[in-house]
């Protein structure tokens, strides 16, 4: 059973910067898949980025490409999004997943949820 612990959220003005991490306590979760999604007051759940359990491939929603960055460091079990030029459409509560198997954006695929961080984009 894998347990993800979220931080990094807050509040920033567009154009700001920010980095969410997800630790994963688990001894084996450099073999899970990790996502990153997102849900907006009022919306569904959807996936923001993705990567796969070596690192190698990495998957961006349309509308984050080249602005936001999810990287894994497998010595500290922590996998990183990094946000930048953000926008107050990018405000929602963040969440990190973990699964066996590929880094799918499916959110019902996912077997491990953390508790969600809120990110605030100021206009």
């Amino acid at each position: 059973q894998a347990r993800l612990v979220e931080s990094g959220g807050g509040l920033v003005r567009a154009g700001d910067s920010l980095r969410l991490s997800c630790a994963v306590f688990e001894r084996t979760s450099s073999s899970y898949s990790m996502s990153w999604f997102r849900q907006a007051p009022g919306k569904g759940r959807e996936s923001v980025a993705r990567i796969s359990p070596g690192g190698a491939e990495t998957y961006y929603a349309d509308s984050v490409k080249g602005r936001f960055t999810i990287n894994r460091d497998v010595v500290e079990n922590t996998i990183y999004l990094q946000m930048n030029s953000l926008r107050p459409e990018n405000t929602a509560v963040y969440y990190c997943a973990a699964r066996v198997g590929a880094p799918v954006p499916e959110a019902e695929r996912y077997d491990y949820w953390g508790q969600g961080i809120q990110v605030t984009v100021s206009s």
